[in-house]
């Protein structure tokens, strides 16, 4: 993600792509000892950023990016996704390394923002790597038997290059996936940097079913599109401005047109990048988020997630998040 002058010089955002660090199915399955529970930020026994959610019957899991650039140094240094599971939004279970980077033999580096769904029993994994041989930022897709993996390359190739999107210049555009499936079974992918953009997909999710279309409506666009759907209503939130908020329109199809409705999350702590997962769990609704609020060398590029919820009104307007220490309480 990348924003005002700076981030014209350095792109900002990360997002995901990679390989799995398990050496079998077997092992990809071992879960790893539970990160301690209680207050944001949720995950403190390392650095997660760029949140994605997926519920899943009684679960959900959680994906995140991983910052590893060692303090003092201020840089993107992502190389690896990660995922977590919960029955309560509070006690989570980190698995081993469900992909990298290197899983995309097509890939360079950057494990930036994804997103995980399921369809038909598989589960497929939307990430934003750097593309080894085409200039510029680029969308692979991985793909599983169930949401801890083992995930591998679905296509050996990736799904979208900056060579097929002309909307902006910039090489950072294509980033920040999000893929949502409407009520008739239509997948859709939508992503982008400055200019978003979206693309229907076909039922096998690993190609694009028609053109590459520019979402209108979303005024100061700057990066992490997520669309969700609740009572009829799709809503696109995305990072807004830099340092970053989040803000949302409305709408009453994929297809548009969208409805600008304001800002819904204010700039998160001591990062200055903001991205957001939205998801109802047991009759509550959840904003998942990153900050910069690690008490050990927490920062704009080592991030944290955290969990707040989220709150509508009768019209299906969101109410503006509140962001707190404390978080959110164990659902039953």
């Amino acid at each position: 993600m990348l924003r005002n002058l700076l981030s014209f010089l350095l792109p900002a955002s990360a997002c995901l792509t990679g390989l799995l660090l398990a050496a079998s199915p077997a092992l990809a399955q071992t879960a790893a000892p539970t990160p301690a529970a209680g207050g944001n930020p949720i995950i403190k026994t390392k650095y997660t950023a760029d949140p994605a959610a997926m519920v899943q019957g009684g679960t959900v899991y959680l994906y995140t990016g991983h910052d590893v650039a060692p303090a003092p140094q201020e840089r993107y240094e992502m190389h690896e996704w990660l995922c977590f599971s919960s029955k309560d939004m509070v006690n989570w279970t980190e698995h081993p390394v469900p992909l990298k980077v290197s899983d995309f033999a097509w890939a360079k580096d950057d494990a930036w923002a994804s997103q995980v769904i399921a369809r038909n029993g598989k589960f497929y994994w939307y990430v934003a790597v750097e593309h080894g041989t085409i200039r510029g930022k680029s969308i692979g897709v991985a793909v599983a038997d169930n949401p801890t993996g083992p995930f591998k390359d679905a296509r050996g190739s990736a799904l979208i290059t900056n060579d097929m999107t002309k909307a902006t210049g910039i090489s950072w555009d294509d980033i920040d996936p999000t893929v949502i499936i409407d009520k008739s079974g239509q997948a859709y992918l939508f992503w982008g940097n400055t200019a978003c953009y979206y693309a229907k997909l076909k039922p096998n999710m690993t190609e694009l079913d028609g053109p590459i279309q520019t979402v209108q409506g979303l005024p100061r666009f700057t990066e992490a599109p997520w669309v969700h759907e609740r009572n009829g209503w799709y809503y696109l939130s995305y990072a807004t401005e830099f340092p970053e908020k989040i803000a949302y329109a409305m709408s009453r199809s994929l297809d548009g047109p969208w409805e600008y409705k304001g800002l819904l999350n204010e700039i998160a702590g001591n990062s200055n990048t903001n991205h957001q997962a939205i998801i109802d769990f047991k009759g509550k609704s959840y904003f998942i988020y990153h900050n910069g609020g690690m008490n050990e060398k927490g920062s704009s590029y080592r991030r944290s997630v955290c969990i707040d919820y989220l709150n509508y009104n009768k019209d299906g307007t969101m109410q503006r998040v509140r962001m707190t220490t404390e978080g959110v309480q164990a659902a039953k």
